[in-house]
């Protein structure tokens, strides 16, 4: 719940930015000289480009969910077995050995979305966001009967 909380105040603050440098933009395009409507077009960039990369994680972050909720349904959700360091962080080691074994289980069954769902989770474990990522989104496109070049 808190990083949904953590995520819904991240993206009102951006919402809130994009409005505040679109109405700049808007501001130097009405001054109406050559520099500041180049200036203006520029600075309205900023917020397309930012409302798009917003628009993406969001939905990454909803279809992230329902796979999840689907597996729970199904029984189906990894378990945290991963072993902790006293102050509560992930025993490397741990997460290797666990990753170990999910990367096995996706080799043997490289088009269930489930295998993959779990392996994402053991990237995020292992710290390696940018190939949890785009192993969860190979878990969603697998999910919607879609094949991602590997």
């Amino acid at each position: 719940m808190r990083a949904k909380i953590t995520y819904l105040v991240t993206a009102a603050v951006l919402v809130f930015y994009f409005v505040l440098v679109g109405s700049r933009g808007v501001m130097l395009i009405q001054s109406g000289t050559l520099l500041t409507v180049t200036f203006g077009v520029a600075v309205l960039i900023l917020p397309v480009i930012g409302v798009w990369f917003l628009w993406k994680n969001t939905q990454f972050v909803r279809r992230a969910n329902q796979l999840a909720a689907e597996l729970e349904a199904e029984g189906g959700l990894p378990v945290d077995e991963l072993r902790r360091t006293p102050d509560g962080r992930i025993d490397r080691d741990s997460a290797d050995e666990v990753f170990a074994r999910r990367k096995a289980e996706t080799e043997a069954a490289p088009d269930d979305w489930r295998s993959w769902f779990r392996l994402a989770v053991a990237y995020h474990d292992a710290r390696d966001t940018p190939r949890a990522r785009r192993t969860m989104q190979r878990a969603i496109a697998l999910h919607d009967g879609r094949h991602l070049p590997a």
